[in-house]
């Protein structure tokens, strides 16, 4: 699910060099950076400026392989801005308006660059609030990443499903899409009927007109844009709430509704028991997306409601919705720093497994630990792009948690540790440094050991010791 970093392009270059030469006379500020130098993906996201708020209205026709769509994006500038950008693939743009008035809109691949015009040129000041309206239309693409994996918009046998980890999103709406820019949603989108259109969030209305009905979805916690996604099928829908009071919404397809009642049954116990584990549940609702067999090839944890590619099983559902604390609430400060969302959701599945089907979570590190394929290189340092979903992010990842338990050597200690961590970072972004310096400072340990041997290490270290 990863892209190769993108090398500069000469036309990019070339649109910079101009807009810069037409910021004289008058306008001031600069043009915001392109890309936030990622590790892996140095073009991906923007900088000066953060965004606050999303805005979208979707109209989408699966038939006709169409989305007409609106972007209202709400961001506060972070300098002076003469200028600045946007990811989005493959679309059409047709207009951009900055504080209502017409925008310049130049392109170059996958970067859009907006210029403010008429009375706003030279007005955004750093601190300034504004908003930017693109209004764009076209038939939205799928992105192949360098392991072979589709992500963006992704075409079903009855619609459309959204995916975005870790680029995807810009394939179905303009915006910052780096996951160190989080912000809230609103998603409106309008689908022929019998079609259904589900989101994040909570569903906020339903309306029908014309033989299209239009579903609004509203998520006021912080997200990263790799976790929006956008279902559209024929799906069996159903809202419930758990004893916590968390509003449950369940989609699936109607293929795949009969293997997935009893493994969706639990999702409330899953999340009762994961919050005894890591922390209060993050988000105020919960849930899921199952299409049928074949319409996607993996799951990602979407924010409250993870997409699964057909019926899971008990063990991916504890995983996708381990996410929801590990990855979706605190998210990662760079891609590098992925293995702390999915070496914590494997450690998920081990502690489940040792809580509700005997298998001890040392029998699973050993397991993990006698694979190969854990070792290939280091968690917290895939060599590219390319290996950036691979075993050792998931498996060795789940190791490092299970040294770190075993160092502190006190069970009471290591779950209130991570019930700690979940809790300063809630809703905003972490690295693994921030991890590492949080980890000593509350324990009051030296683990400089721990981390060169399992983290960093590019050898296998003795099991013992």
């Amino acid at each position: 699910m990863n892209h190769r970093p993108p090398a500069a392009a000469a036309p990019l270059l070339l649109a910079l060099a101009l807009l810069g030469a037409g910021c004289s006379g008058g306008v001031e500020g600069t043009p915001g950076a392109v890309g936030v130098r990622d590790p892996y993906f140095p073009g991906l996201g923007n900088g000066g400026y953060d965004v606050t708020h999303y805005g979208l209205e979707l109209d989408v026709d699966p038939a006709a392989d169409r989305l007409r769509g609106t972007a209202t994006i709400t961001a506060r500038a972070t300098q002076d801005l003469s200028a600045f950008h946007l990811d989005l693939a493959g679309l059409d743009v047709e207009s951009a308006t900055v504080e209502g008035k017409p925008a310049a809109v130049n392109r170059a691949g996958k970067e859009l660059t907006i210029r403010p015009g008429g009375a706003v040129e030279g007005r955004l000041r750093k601190g300034r609030t504004f908003t930017t309206v693109v209004r764009y239309s076209g038939a939205p693409q799928a992105i192949t990443d360098p392991d072979g994996s589709k992500e963006g918009w992704l075409r079903t046998a009855d619609g459309a499903v959204a995916l975005g980890e870790p680029t995807g999103s810009m394939a179905w709406f303009p915006g910052n899409h780096h996951p160190s820019d989080k912000a809230t949603y609103d998603i409106e989108v309008t689908v022929p009927d019998p079609l259904t259109a589900v989101s994040n969030g909570q569903l906020v209305s339903r309306s029908t007109a014309g033989g299209r009905t239009s579903y609004h979805w509203r998520t006021a916690e912080p997200m990263a844009s790799y976790l929006a996604t956008v279902a559209v099928g024929r799906f069996t829908t159903q809202q419930s709430r758990t004893p916590d009071g968390i509003r449950l919404f369940t989609a699936v397809d109607p293929e795949s509704a009969a293997a997935s009642k009893d493994v969706l049954a639990r999702i409330p116990d899953v999340l009762a028991w994961s919050a005894e584990k890591f922390g209060p549940y993050p988000f105020t609702s919960a849930g899921a997306i199952v299409e049928r067999t074949g319409d996607s090839t993996y799951a990602l944890e979407t924010q409250n409601r993870p997409v699964f590619p057909g019926p899971p099983d008990t063990a991916l559902l504890v995983h996708e919705l381990a996410h929801q604390w590990f990855g979706n609430s605190v998210t990662p400060a760079t891609w590098r720093d992925m293995w702390l969302n999915e070496g914590f959701a494997t450690y998920a599945e081990w502690l489940w497994a040792a809580d509700h089907e005997g298998v001890p979570v040392q029998e699973s590190f050993d397991e993990a630990y006698e694979d190969d394929a854990n070792w290939a290189f280091p968690p917290a340092d895939p060599p590219t792009a390319v290996e950036l979903s691979d075993a050792p992010v998931y498996g060795r990842g789940a190791m490092v948690v299970h040294r770190l338990r075993l160092a502190i050597a006190d069970d009471k200690a290591f779950f209130a540790l991570v019930r700690g961590w979940t809790k300063a970072h809630r809703h905003g972004n972490a690295s693994t440094d921030d991890f590492t310096a949080y980890v000593e400072q509350e324990t009051g340990q030296d683990l400089t050991g721990l981390w060169d041997a399992w983290l960093y290490g590019e050898s296998r270290p003795p099991e013992e010791g």
